[in-house]
């Protein structure tokens, strides 16, 4: 996985927090009026404690804040993306910048991690499915199976009740499978179903005597070929050789193996597809690759989906 996709956070202690005005070179501003030790574990979630101390009691951050809290794998995350909460309707939502406040009459399920409150993984990505594109959605849904921080079947619950988000998160199950590994594999096999081509992930390969051969990202069904994606961790002179050899293993049994990279699948998706319609003999077609395109411009990983997303969330550009 790419490193810019694995932006989790780490455990860390709690930290002491201050409020009114502080200087020196102790404390770190949060935001007005508050503010943390400046040398802390991890800033990230250091910074989320301070937040919490000017919450009102049950309110849990959620959406992508959660997200990252959880170490799941995420779409590219700009600068100026807001401190996600939810909390009760009944209470006065304190208004600061860079904070993103829902209210809802029911607050979400919610638990305690790294010091602060968190809402369940089912209601973190109901909250992101109201704001975020099928893609980056889908991208999280497997992240989130892949670890077992949440079943379908609590998402296809969610999915049915009459609550904002619920529409997207249907559309989205329509594509997730918890046995990517990575965010770039699900981005890769996302590409191949949308574009019409038959996948199983995590294929196991045997030789004629049954020995085990390789395990690919992703087979195209009925054909003797692997689609993977290639990392930056398979530039290393180790991997290059742990490739080599696996490589001559699968062309050994008279298969076939290509390796993609994120490149690839952001920018030569029609190539990836005439790829995948030469390894199963048929005719390719240009139209299929539309559908992956058309989502892309809602995906956090486009410059129009970044845009649609600041737009949703009411962020200004700044000069």
């Amino acid at each position: 996985m790419d490193e810019e996709l694995d932006r989790r956070a780490t455990p860390g202690k709690s930290v002491e927090i201050r409020k009114g005005r502080h200087s020196g070179a102790r404390w770190h501003p949060v935001t007005r009026g508050v503010q943390r030790e400046a040398i802390v574990d991890d800033e990230f979630i250091a910074d989320l404690q301070a937040w919490q101390s000017i919450l009102r009691p049950g309110a849990a951050f959620t959406h992508l804040t959660s997200a990252r809290l959880r170490g799941w794998w995420l779409p590219p995350t700009p600068a100026w993306l807001p401190v996600f909460v939810c909390m009760s309707s009944a209470q006065n939502a304190p208004r600061r910048p860079g904070l993103d406040v829902t209210r809802r009459i029911v607050p979400p399920e919610s638990e305690q991690m790294n010091g602060v409150l968190v809402a369940s993984p089912a209601e973190t990505l109901l909250a992101c499915a109201d704001d975020l594109g099928v893609i980056d959605l889908v991208l999280l849904i497997d992240s989130a199976l892949h670890l077992g921080a949440v079943a379908v079947e609590q998402l296809e619950k969610l999915a049915r009740m009459h609550r904002r988000g619920a529409p997207r998160l249907r559309q989205a199950l329509e594509y997730v499978d918890g046995r990517s590994e990575s965010a770039w594999e699900t981005l890769l096999r996302l590409l191949h179903v949308l574009g019409d081509v038959p996948v199983e992930p995590q294929h196991e390969l045997s030789d004629a005597d049954g020995i085990f051969v390789a395990r690919g990202d992703l087979w195209i069904v009925g054909t003797t070929t692997f689609h993977e994606y290639d990392g930056a961790h398979h530039l290393t002179k180790e991997q290059q050789r742990l490739d080599l050899r696996r490589a001559r293993r699968i062309s050994g049994v008279g298969w076939v193996r290509r390796g993609f990279t994120s490149d690839d699948v952001l920018h030569q998706a029609g190539s990836i597809l005439r790829d995948a319609d030469l390894a199963l003999g048929r005719v390719h077609d240009p139209a299929r690759v539309r559908e992956w395109h058309t989502m892309m411009r809602e995906s956090m990983f486009t410059g129009a989906g970044m845009g649609r997303l600041r737009s949703k969330l009411r962020i200004p550009i700044e000069n």
